[in-house]
C-alpha cells in the first residue's frame, strides 16, 4: 500500500509596504471615493504587496489602488482588478474555518459552493443533509447569508457563516432564475465521506463513486479497492462526476495509487518556472482496464486525477467536459489574523495540458439533459447512459467484445 505525505506549506510575510508605496498612497486622493476605509490601511498595504509579488499574472499597483478607490473595499479591489474568483480576502473567522475544512466533519447545512459568473453559487447539495432537505439545488445563487450580502465574499467566508453548532438556524437568500426567496435551515453535524458507493456492477467490473478530496480520501479509496479485489475485480469505473475537488495532496495520492512512474502534475508560475510532482513506483496497483466518469461539475482535484490517468494511458474518460479549474492557490496568513487565498500558479496535467477555463474533454462524450443529470446525482435515474458506456468499454477490454 502506498503511503505518501505531501506537505503544502504557506509563508507568513511581514511587509513594510508603506515604506515602498508611500509615494503611491500620497497621490491616492483625499475624496470620499478614494479614502482608505477604517481598519483597511494595514491590510491594504500588505495585500497589495503580496499580489504584486506573487499573483500568477503581473499586476500594476496603480490598477489595484484604482480598484480600491472604485469599490471601497479590499474584497472589491481584488475582484475588480484581478478578475480571478479564487484570489480573495478572508477575515479571521473565515480563515479559522478553512483550517478545519479538510477533516470531512463539521456542523453546517451540507452544500458545496463555488464562484460562478462572480456570484456565490451552490455547486451541489450533499445528499441526506439539511441543505438537500430544504430543497436547495445546484446553480442556486446565494445572495445573502443572514444579514450579510455575498457580493465579493469568498467561498471560505461564506462557508464559515453557514457553519455553526448543530441545532442552530441560519437563513440564506436564494436567487433561482428570476425568483429570490429566503430559506431558514437548521444546522446539523455534517460528515462527508469521500467514497459514496462501492459495488460490483457485474462479475469483474467494479465501481467506485468518489465525491470529494479530503484528508480521508486516500484511506477510503484503498479500503474500497481492497473490497473490490476480494470480489474479483478485473476492470474499474471511477466516478468523479459532481466531484468539485478538494485538497491537492489527496488528488496526488489518488493518482499515485495507479501511476507507477512519471509526472502527475506540473505547476507553472508567471515567469514560466515549472515544478512537477512525480509518481512513486512502490505500492502502485497493477494496471487493469479503467474508465473515469466526468462532467461539468468535476473540478480541480478531480481534473488532476482524470488528467493524470488519461495522460499515462491508464484510463478512458467518459461523460462531458469538466469544469476547467486549472489555477493553484496558496493560503497566506495576514497580520490581522485573517488570510488571503492567492492564485500563484497555473497547473498543467501530467501530459502538460493547460485546462483552465476549458476543462478536459472526454474520450467519449455522452451528453445528457439537465433532468437526467439531476436524477443521476440523486440516485433516481432509471437509465445512466454515461455509466452504461463505461461498462461497455470495460467489458470490451476484459472480454474483447
Amino acid at each position: 500500500m502506498k503511503r505518501r505525505v505531501l506537505v503544502l506549506s504557506t509563508a507568513v510575510l511581514l511587509l513594510f509596504a508603506a515604506l515602498v508605496y508611500g509615494s503611491v498612497f500620497s497621490s491616492f486622493g483625499a475624496g470620499p471615493e478614494s479614502a482608505v476605509q477604517a481598519g483597511d490601511a494595514g491590510n491594504l498595504l500588505e495585500i497589495v504587496s503580496l499580489v504584486r509579488a506573487r499573483f500568477y499574472r503581473q499586476v500594476d499597483v496603480a490598477d489595484l489602488l484604482s480598484a480600491y478607490a472604485s469599490t471601497g473595499s479590499v474584497r472589491g479591489m481584488l475582484a475588480q482588478a484581478l478578475g480571478d474568483p479564487y484570489t480573495r480576502y478572508m477575515d479571521q473567522h473565515a480563515y479559522e474555518s478553512l483550517m478545519s475544512d479538510t477533516s470531512g466533519v463539521f456542523g453546517g447545512i451540507g452544500i458545496v459552493i463555488g464562484i460562478r459568473d462572480e456570484q456565490l453559487t451552490i455547486i451541489s447539495p450533499i445528499k441526506g443533509t439539511p441543505g438537500e432537505r430544504a430543497g436547495l439545488r445546484a446553480n442556486d445563487r446565494i445572495i445573502r447569508i443572514g444579514d450579510r450580502d455575498t457580493n465579493y465574499m469568498t467561498t471560505d467566508e461564506a462557508a464559515s457563516l453557514m457553519r455553526g453548532e448543530p441545532g442552530t438556524e441560519v437563513t440564506i437568500t436564494i436567487q433561482r432564475d428570476e425568483e429570490s426567496f429566503d430559506v431558514t435551515i437548521v444546522r446539523d453535524m455534517i460528515s462527508v465521506n469521500s467514497i459514496e458507493k462501492i459495488e460490483m456492477l457485474e462479475p469483474g467490473i467494479g465501481y467506485i463513486h468518489l465525491t470529494n478530496f479530503s484528508d480521508r480520501t486516500y484511506r477510503e479509496l484503498v479500503e474500497a479497492l481492497d473490497q473490490l479485489d476480494a470480489e474479483g475485480i478485473e476492470g474499474l469505473i471511477l466516478d468523479l462526476r459532481f466531484n468539485p475537488g478538494g485538497t491537492l495532496s489527496a488528488a496526488l495520492q489518488v493518482a499515485d495509487e495507479f501511476v507507477s512512474s512519471g509526472d502527475l502534475l506540473h505547476l507553472e508560475d508567471r515567469d514560466g518556472n515549472r515544478s512537477s510532482f512525480a509518481a512513486v513506483e512502490e505500492g502502485t496497483r497493477t494496471p487493469i482496464p479503467m474508465v473515469v466518469l466526468i462532467n461539468g461539475s468535476s473540478a480541480s482535484a478531480s481534473e488532476i486525477v482524470a488528467g493524470a490517468l488519461r495522460d499515462h494511458g491508464l484510463a478512458v474518460l467518459v461523460g462531458t467536459t469538466t469544469f476547467g479549474k486549472g489555477l493553484v492557490q496558496s493560503i497566506v496568513p495576514l497580520r490581522d489574523g485573517g488570510a488571503i487565498s492567492l492564485t500563484e500558479q497555473v497547473y498543467l496535467t501530467a501530459g502538460g495540458h493547460d485546462i483552465n477555463e476549458v476543462g478536459i474533454v472526454p474520450d467519449y462524450e455522452i451528453e445528457i439533459s439537465e433532468e437526467e443529470e439531476l436524477a443521476i446525482y440523486f440516485g433516481e435515474a432509471e437509465v445512466d447512459l454515461q455509466l452504461e458506456k463505461a461498462v461497455e468499454i470495460i467489458r470490451s477490454q476484459i472480454y474483447g467484445e
